[in-house]
């Protein structure tokens, strides 16, 4: 039952904390949401209204520089800490985040958002702007007519929403895999207003290997007779729910390292028979079929494939990682998980290395156990000591 969950936290990595022991119990936190108004994209194209959802925990001082911004994994949200009731699972990095922990609330104004074009848009719970929304020019879901969106758009909206809530500078900007990309990101937007990065399981460059994969990712939605180039929100239309749960099972089987689904071993559900009938299935891929399934009837297809754009166009402000990089004033710690099948060992040793040409104080540390990527995920307890001391040097 417990790998099962495991298995299952690959699409959604917040349930995995509740079958994780140890999770201290923590601060109900509150999921607010930030009406920005029109904003205007780094393509030029202006949206009339914009809606993230977040939430805080700790209090911001007089100066407004105790902040710490924590952003979320592609199929993440804003749920890093605390819990919404007593009765509800912990965020993500419950572990690591809240009074007294490594990134101490009683210290550090924690802010977490949701993305624009976030994948849970029909949680119930996330608050987003994308294709789900509706145009009010045309009084219907914007569907593929939403403008691309890049990582520096996510970048700019939460910089909209920490100016409102009165943050002057950040302590510390990070987050996991997508939220790594976006800590990066940060660092070379906003160089003056940061003190401190960390970047987990993430990557200072999206490479044509990287770029290739994420196109892989999103495949099955395109060829899903259903998405109809994006245009299914019509009444009367079906979503391509199967070509989205395919598409977050190959996200799951890439995020996860041999050891999470070796428990499997070549098991077979009762009553089939893969070698004698071709339509039957192996367990390990029926546990996934089914938490990808019941992942794709709370997302949406069009954020799925908006999201893998705007990895695409990580740092795409700058002709270089080095440009990227060199801008930044703060002090970095790159965390890596050594066993990670996604941001592979090699690019965070490659990140480092960009950053120690560029003279920043920088060091590596590893993030490890059975779950690949996902380590610095649902993994981060046992590096709590280190990150303390990371926020605590001068």
């Amino acid at each position: 039952m417990r790998l099962r969950l495991l298995l299952a936290a690959a699409l959604a990595a917040v349930t995995l904390c509740r079958a994780v022991p140890g999770l201290a119990q923590t601060d109900i936190v509150e999921k607010r949401i930030f009406e920005a108004g029109e904003h205007r994209l780094r393509s030029g194209a202006t949206l009339p209204g914009l809606r993230i959802g977040y939430q805080t925990a700790g209090t911001l001082n007089a100066a407004g520089d105790n902040a710490v911004l924590v952003a979320h994994f592609f199929s993440g949200n804003s749920h890093a800490f605390g819990r919404y009731a007593a009765d509800q699972p912990p965020g993500y990095w419950d572990a690591i985040i809240g009074p007294g922990k490594a990134i101490d609330t009683d210290r550090f104004f924690v802010v977490s958002s949701d993305t624009l074009v976030n994948l849970n848009v029909r949680d119930g719970r996330t608050v987003t702007t994308g294709p789900v929304s509706v145009n009010p020019a045309t009084g219907r879901n914007w569907g593929t007519d939403f403008p691309v969106v890049s990582m520096r758009d996510f970048i700019e909206v939460q910089k909209r929403l920490l100016d409102s809530l009165g943050v002057k500078r950040l302590a510390l900007v990070t987050g996991p895999s997508m939220g790594a990309l976006q800590a990066i990101e940060w660092a070379a937007a906003y160089p003056e207003m940061i003190d401190r990065v960390m970047p987990v399981i993430g990557t200072g460059a999206v490479d044509p290997w990287m770029l290739n994969w994420l196109d892989i990712w999103e495949a099955p939605i395109r060829l899903d007779p259903n998405w109809r180039n994006g245009d299914y929100y019509a009444a009367g239309r079906e979503p391509p729910l199967a070509g989205l749960a395919a598409a977050l099972k190959i996200v799951s089987v890439h995020a996860q390292d041999r050891p999470a689904m070796a428990r499997f071993g070549r098991a077979v559900p009762e009553g089939q028979d893969p070698a004698r009938r071709l339509g039957d299935r192996f367990e390990a891929e029926r546990v996934l079929d089914e938490a990808a399934m019941a992942r794709a009837r709370a997302s949406d297809a069009n954020h799925f494939l908006y999201l893998t754009r705007a990895n695409q166009l990580f740092l795409n402000d700058y002709p270089s990682t080095e440009a990227a990089l060199g801008r930044s004033q703060a002090r970095w710690l790159v965390i890596a998980s050594p066993t990670d099948r996604v941001f592979m060992l090699d690019y965070n040793r490659e990140l480092l290395a960009t950053l120690q040409r560029a003279g920043r104080p920088a060091e590596l540390l590893e993030v490890t156990g059975p779950l690949g990527h996902l380590n610095g995920v649902v993994g981060m307890a046992p590096l709590a000591d280190r990150i303390r001391a990371f926020l605590t040097a001068p």
